[in-house]
C-alpha cells in the first residue's frame, strides 16, 4: 500500500499562469482529464504547460481527499520536479506499468498523429508513448492541423558526434530545412536529459512512415512524430 503523499509548498512551477497561452482552454482540458484518475492507479505523467496543469489539478484532488494510492511516472525532469514539488508520488516506468496517460501536443493532425517534443523530452516521452496503451492527449483548438509540420518542425534527438550524418541522412528524407537548436537561456546548443543534441526539421510533407524512416538513421536516438499511436485527444 502506497502511503499518501504528504502535501507541501511547490518548490518548482515551470509554467506562471499568466505566461501560458490559451490559459482558459488549457486549464478546461486538465480539470478535465485529473477527473478521470482514480485512486490507486499508476499515471504517466507528460511534460509541457497543459500537462503542468493536470498534475497541478491532481495534486488538489489529493489535498482534498477525493484521490489516494496515486503514483505518477514523469516523462521529465521537468514533470519530476512538478510532482515532487506538489507532493506527489513518483514512480519509475522500470519498475511498475502505467494504467494510462496524459501529455500535450505540439500538433494534432486528423488521424491523431502528433508532433511533440518542443520542450526536448522526446525520448522519454515517447518510451511512455510504448509502454501504455491508454493515451490522453490534452490540446487547445490551436493544436489541431490538417497536416503535421504546419507551424512546427519535427525534432529529432541526436547523438552530437554523429550530427553530420544525421543531417545527410533527413536531407535524403526530404527535409528542406534542418537546425540545431540553441539556447535562449544559455550559449550554444540546446542538451537533452541524455545529453544529445536536439535537430528541429521541416519536410514539405510528413508520409505515415516517416517516424519509422527517421529512425533508421544511425545516430538518431528518437523523433518527436508520434504516428500511429490513436490516442484519445481532449480537447476543451
Amino acid at each position: 500500500m502506497v502511503k499518501p503523499a504528504r502535501h507541501r509548498e511547490v518548490t518548482f512551477e515551470p509554467f506562471d499562469a499568466g505566461s501560458i497561452s490559451n490559459y482558459e482552454a488549457k486549464f478546461k482540458a486538465a480539470e478535465e482529464v485529473a477527473k478521470m484518475a482514480e485512486s490507486g492507479q499508476v499515471i504517466g505523467a507528460g511534460s509541457g504547460s497543459t500537462a503542468f496543469l493536470a498534475v497541478r489539478a491532481i495534486a488538489s484532488r489529493v489535498r482534498h481527499g477525493e484521490l489516494h494510492d496515486i503514483r505518477l511516472i514523469p516523462t521529465s525532469i521537468e514533470s519530476e520536479l512538478t510532482i515532487t514539488g506538489l507532493g506527489l508520488v513518483q514512480a519509475d516506468l522500470a519498475e511498475v506499468a502505467p494504467d494510462w496517460l496524459f501529455d500535450g501536443a505540439d500538433e494534432v493532425d486528423p488521424d491523431h498523429n502528433l508532433i511533440k517534443g518542443r520542450g526536448g523530452a522526446l525520448f522519454r516521452e515517447k518510451l511512455l508513448f510504448e509502454a501504455c496503451q491508454l493515451r490522453r492527449v490534452l490540446i487547445d483548438p490551436s493544436k489541431r492541423v490538417d497536416q503535421l509540420g504546419t507551424n512546427f518542425a519535427v525534432p529529432v534527438e541526436v547523438v552530437p558526434r554523429a550530427a553530420s550524418v544525421v543531417i545527410a541522412g533527413l536531407k535524403a528524407l526530404g527535409a528542406t530545412e534542418t537546425v540545431i537548436r540553441t539556447g535562449s537561456g544559455k550559449d550554444g546548443p540546446v542538451l537533452t536529459e541524455q545529453g544529445n543534441l536536439l535537430l528541429d526539421c521541416r519536410f514539405e510533407s510528413i508520409g505515415d512512415g516517416l517516424e519509422g524512416e527517421i529512425k533508421k538513421i544511425v545516430g538518431v536516438l528518437e523523433s518527436g512524430l508520434f504516428q500511429g499511436y490513436a490516442p484519445e485527444i481532449i480537447e476543451a
